[in-house]
């Protein structure tokens, strides 16, 4: 199997948002991320680009709010609030308590002092996204990704937005992944009807979410299963 093969089965390498207000700092930084084999977006100033924060679909926050002319513990606060339960490791250029200490009190996960321990900032993200991608509520194969609490999903990095019925349906295939669901069992879990009321609502719900989580990718996720019912692939089909 080659390198986009694999690729195409594990999904994206984890997404880093990076800030610091000094940009040589935040590209140095992602170039020692890129080399560890993590993807790396660069973000503008929280204060005055609160949006582009929003709108990214990263795995993990790493920034400085030392340098920026806002309080530092309010600046952590507004990133916790953005990250959600994804990590936020706040960066400082000095190796200093009081920093670290501000940091875990205003809610990040982890604090470090980096100037010149890059190595160090680059095992501490992997070691956050470990215990991340294993903490409770957390779905998902291959390019997809689920978070069971705060309802999102993700495929190749892009946030799909689904409506209750359709996160239901996908959370419950992506439970038992590669193997086909019933009809009736699909019933069960999302609708709670233990009888089969001879209706095409799991058909309709279906297609509408095949639509959102298949179209415009490079692959099928979403299958039927001929007399058994559908099924989440963790990978494409073998053509051969």
């Amino acid at each position: 199997m080659g390198q986009s093969d694999d690729r195409a089965a594990t999904g994206p390498p984890p997404l880093v948002a990076i800030h610091h207000a000094v940009a040589a700092r935040a590209e140095r930084l992602a170039r020692d991320l890129f080399a560890a084999g993590f993807r790396t977006v660069l973000l503008p100033s929280l204060a005055t680009g609160a949006g582009a924060w929003r709108d990214c679909c990263f795995d993990l926050i790493a920034f400085d709010p030392f340098g920026d002319s806002h309080a530092a513990a309010d600046l952590v606060g507004v990133a916790r609030a953005i990250a959600a339960r994804r990590p936020l490791l706040i960066l400082s250029d000095r190796d200093s308590r009081a920093h670290r200490m501000l940091a875990l009190g205003a809610g990040a996960d982890d604090a470090v002092g980096w100037a010149d321990d890059p190595a160090e900032v680059v095992a501490r993200i992997a070691g956050l996204l470990r215990r991340s991608r294993m903490a409770a509520g957390q779905l998902g194969e291959g390019e997809l990704r689920i978070d069971l609490i705060d309802r999102r999903v993700e495929r190749a990095g892009c946030e799909i937005r689904l409506p209750l019925r359709e996160f239901d349906l996908l959370a419950n295939l992506a439970r038992v992944p590669d193997r086909p669901v019933s009809r009736v069992a699909l019933l069960k879990a999302v609708w709670r009807i233990d009888f089969d009321p001879g209706t095409n609502r799991v058909e309709v719900h279906m297609s509408r979410l095949r639509a959102k989580v298949d179209r415009g990718f490079g692959w099928p996720m979403l299958c039927t299963v001929k007399g058994h019912g559908y099924a989440l692939r963790s990978r494409p089909e073998d053509p051969g």
